[in-house]
């Protein structure tokens, strides 16, 4: 048997070890290490390590496997996309030779020093590991340049060798992502059979949620006025439909309207109802909701923007329990139970004689803070998988998450909260190609929320915008933008000069300083605290 036959046949026994550990291992850690060790032993090709994208950031690859490194080589062992030979390897996909280290500038002698290889010259392959005809990691080794066997047989020795640890790899990743499915779909299941609030639609098992929800069910039997506070997007209206179905009235209607998205010309029309003939355009009389919602619940969001003349016109339905029509003298009774919420402090705007102080009383009876979803620890991913189930079902799709997605969703912040999470999963299923939504389409979804104007308050703030009419007594000589108001735009570094000079010449007025720049004291604020000023 000549040289060329022995190598033919120890290439064939590397290649039928590595097949027999790949198939018979669940874990692809102790298979990839065998497979490194079976090359170092029976053809030379040393220090053989396996490099994927690191899980805080895919713009880094890091040793995951190795075989001959030491614990301190690992952790050197560290590149960026593009870096070196292997960075190079990863971003192009295409395989990296290098017969001579030390004449080599794009060779960086990071995880293993150049001191610790023998004195002769060194030699160092990468190969890409692909995956779906995309790189997905590399696998590198080092040879003695000077041995008799070639350095093609060597190269393709590994290119098949990185299809079966891609395959690994794969398989592993699926397992994963399947797994991590079945254990939320199970704490999902759980908190439906469990959870107080899941058989009304809230999901959630977090310390924090279940307190306002035991402080909502609590008073639910009663005829008190609860007042929900938070955010926007907590939930508040899902937590007035709890109260409703919870109590003795679930038989009865429930009506929710929004304070805030009606204008103030229609509004009375709205809650009062009107009779024939009250103004131009009644040809009809109408009832209101609040009588609509007789023997009932009537849901007021965003009560705060209320006007002060129909917030009179309220505290005398909850006081005598009766509403008169607009254009009408007499007094009709209802029977109505009252959820209001806002996310503004009624507090201060009682101070700021835009709320009337009889009313927050008989509203504020027994106020109930909604926490708001960054606060709610391990909920994200229970209703992450929730709004996917559902967007599924929707659009007639069947994403899953990726491994790594609810790790990005547990960071963010979420300004918007529940509805926020709820509308990014909807465009995640819509934009995933192939069932699978990656950890980078979700990543590149926050990068584009997070230059929205909108920021997360601070626990117990809810402060109203001011009323720039209240403070101004020549608005027209302010810039004039589209509607008066700025149109939203990135926050840029470069305007921390102006929005200073502004309070500056307007002796710290936020107000006045936000205006003379076209926008909203919320948007000046929000500069303000994104760029610590």
């Amino acid at each position: 048997m000549n040289e060329t036959d022995v190598s033919l046949d120890s290439d064939l026994l590397v290649v039928q070890e590595a097949a027999r550990v790949i198939t018979r291992a669940a874990d692809p850690k102790p298979a990839i290490y065998a497979i490194l060790r079976i090359l170092s032993q029976l053809l030379g090709l040393n220090r053989g390590r396996v490099l994927l994208p690191c899980a805080q950031s895919e713009d880094v690859l890091k040793v995951e496997y190795a075989y001959g490194l030491t614990q301190e080589e690992i952790e050197r062992g560290s590149y960026a996309i593009g870096e070196g030979v292997t960075g190079k390897v990863y971003k192009t996909g295409q395989i990296g030779l290098i017969q001579n280290i030390d004449e080599e500038p794009l060779y960086i002698g990071r995880t293993v020093y150049r001191s610790t290889l023998p004195d002769e010259s060194v030699s160092f392959i990468a190969v890409p590991i692909i995956n779906e005809d995309k790189p997905v990691g590399v696998l590198g080794v080092h040879r003695l340049r000077n041995r008799q066997r070639e350095f093609r047989r060597d190269v393709a020795l590994l290119q098949v060798l990185s299809i079966f640890i891609g395959q690994a790899l794969h398989v592993r990743a699926l397992i994963n992502e399947q797994t991590e499915k079945l254990s939320f779909e199970n704490r999902l299941l759980k908190n439906k059979l469990q959870g107080q609030g899941a058989r009304y639609g809230i999901i959630g098992q977090s310390p924090v949620l279940l307190a306002a929800i035991q402080q909502a069910l609590q008073v639910a039997y009663t005829a008190t006025t609860v007042l929900l506070l938070g955010e926007s997007g907590t939930g508040k209206e899902r937590f007035a439909r709890m109260q409703h179905l919870a109590s003795p009235r679930a038989d009865g209607p429930f009506i929710s309207i929004n304070c805030a998205a009606i204008p103030e010309t229609l509004i009375e029309s709205e809650l009062f109802g009107h009779e024939k003939g009250a103004f131009t355009g009644a040809s009809t009389m109408k009832r209101g909701k609040l009588e609509l919602a007789s023997n009932g619940t009537l849901f007021l969001d965003e009560i705060g923007d209320l006007d002060l003349d129909l917030q009179g016109k309220l505290l005398k339905v909850l006081e005598e329990k009766v509403v008169q029509r607009v254009g009408g003298n007499k007094d009709i009774p209802v029977d109505v139970r009252i959820v209001a919420a806002t996310h503004k402090n009624l507090q201060n705007a009682v101070r700021a004689n835009r709320f009337r102080l009889d009313l927050f009383y008989r509203l504020n009876v027994f106020p109930i803070r909604l926490p708001p979803l960054r606060s709610r620890n391990g909920d994200i991913p229970l209703l992450a998988q929730f709004f996917l189930d559902a967007a599924n079902i929707e659009y007639g799709r069947d994403a899953g998450f990726a491994a790594g997605v609810f790790d990005l969703l547990q960071a963010y912040q979420w300004p918007g909260n529940i509805r926020q999470l709820e509308n990014l999963v909807k465009r995640a299923v819509l934009m995933s190609s192939a069932g699978a939504i990656s950890s980078m389409l979700i990543k590149k979804i926050l990068d584009d929320e997070k230059g929205l104007e909108i920021a997360p308050q601070a626990p117990g703030s809810y402060e109203p915008d001011k009323d720039p009419e209240a403070d101004l007594a020549n608005i027209s000589a302010l810039p004039q933008f589209a509607n008066g108001v700025r149109p939203y735009a990135r926050v840029r570094e470069d305007e921390a000069d102006s929005l200073l000079d502004a309070l500056r010449c307007h002796q710290g007025n936020k107000t006045r300083a936000a205006l003379s720049l076209g926008m909203t004291p919320r948007q000046f604020r929000y500069r303000l605290q994104k760029l610590k000023l």
